[in-house]
């Protein structure tokens, strides 16, 4: 597409960006009162056995993830015409969730800022080294890449990390009203579970809100991953990035089940979200389709995006993702050519 294509796509989705009232209303009670009703049959399943109650946890989990979008579109501003009723829901859907509003508010707005701008690197994404980047880093950082980008680690141990750690402490420099919020939700959180282990005892409360937290958590961090991860995505430098192009051409169509669709509020329309995030999440598939261009875009399903675990470096110069093993391939021709040009000088 040319720039002025581009310019006119951004125009058209723009009937969509607009919130209705009673689809907001409705989402809440069917999003959050199901994760409350499930979290309780879970825990009244536990005395006949852990078994029977899996099934409710790995619901509740799912009601965790629609529950986030909630609270993803409210730091948008999409979810409700009213500034206030957004910060008030995203405050209540940021305890369910365990997110700070405001710090994901600044990040996640730096990140649909900068998303496939190579320059902009490190605020609100994933993080993703390029292949000249790899060769030339240090052990340690190579090594730490490794054991970030590792699937176990990712999302393994990300879920925990992400809510107990990253979500709990503030970011240097953070602004005070920022600071509070963050603190306000995090006592917030720890009020209800002292009430839920006081009423229920430890034992049961860790065996239902543990395994929730992983398994949303999980899945949240994998839905974030693949859709701005997959074949032909867009990166490029500051010079030459576009912010239309990065959302068309940045951001997947994930083509999930309906009823996957529905629970993860819409999410997999990601390339109408970065195209306008003030579309609702109950816009987006309208959006998709009535707008003929966006259709064109990459789309992947659930069987096709399983190939992203194995993306590891950008390669710009072919722009493409791939894995260690070119990294190597480069060094070995860089050590080559070095002493080559050491005896030409000489």
């Amino acid at each position: 597409m040319s720039r002025n294509q581009l310019a006119e796509l951004k125009k058209s989705v723009a009937p969509f960006a607009s919130s209705n009232l009673k689809s907001s209303i409705w989402q809440i009670v069917n999003s959050i009162l199901p994760f409350i009703i499930l979290w309780y049959l879970a825990y009244q399943s536990l005395s006949v056995s852990y078994w029977l109650a899996l099934p409710f946890i790995i619901l509740a989990a799912g009601f965790v993830v629609r529950t986030f979008i909630i609270f993803h579109d409210c730091t948008h501003g999409s979810f409700f015409k009213s500034k206030k009723a957004n910060r008030i829901t995203g405050f209540v859907t940021g305890v369910i969730t365990h997110f700070a509003f405001d710090k994901w508010k600044r990040s996640h707005t730096i990140h649909h800022a900068t998303s496939g701008n190579l320059d902009k690197r490190g605020t609100g994404d994933i993080w993703i080294m390029t292949l000249e980047e790899y060769a030339e880093a240090g052990f340690w950082k190579r090594l730490s890449y490794r054991l970030y980008r590792n699937p176990i680690v990712m999302f393994g141990l990300g879920p925990f990390f992400l809510f107990m750690v990253d979500n709990r402490f503030n970011r240097r420099g953070a602004k005070k009203a920022e600071r509070w919020n963050t603190h306000l939700i995090t006592a917030s959180i720890a009020l209800i579970y002292g009430l839920l282990i006081w009423g229920i005892g430890l034992q049961a409360f860790l065996l239902i809100q543990v395994p929730v937290l992983f398994i949303s958590g999980a899945l949240g961090i994998w839905l974030f991953y693949v859709q701005h991860q997959f074949e032909d995505s867009y990166f490029e430098n500051e010079s030459e990035w576009d912010f239309v192009k990065a959302a068309v051409d940045g951001s997947s169509y994930y083509q999930l089940p309906k009823v996957i669709q529905w629970l993860t509020g819409n999410i997999g329309y990601h390339h109408v979200h970065h195209l306008s995030p003030k579309v609702p999440n109950y816009h987006l598939e309208k959006t998709h389709e009535e707008t003929t261009p966006l259709q064109q875009v990459t789309t992947i399903n659930l069987w096709t995006s399983l190939k992203a675990v194995n993306f590891r470096l950008y390669d710009e110069k072919n722009k493409r993702f791939t894995g260690y093993k070119a990294a190597k391939k480069l060094k070995r021709q860089e050590n080559v050519v070095r002493p080559a040009k050491t005896q030409v000088s000489s």
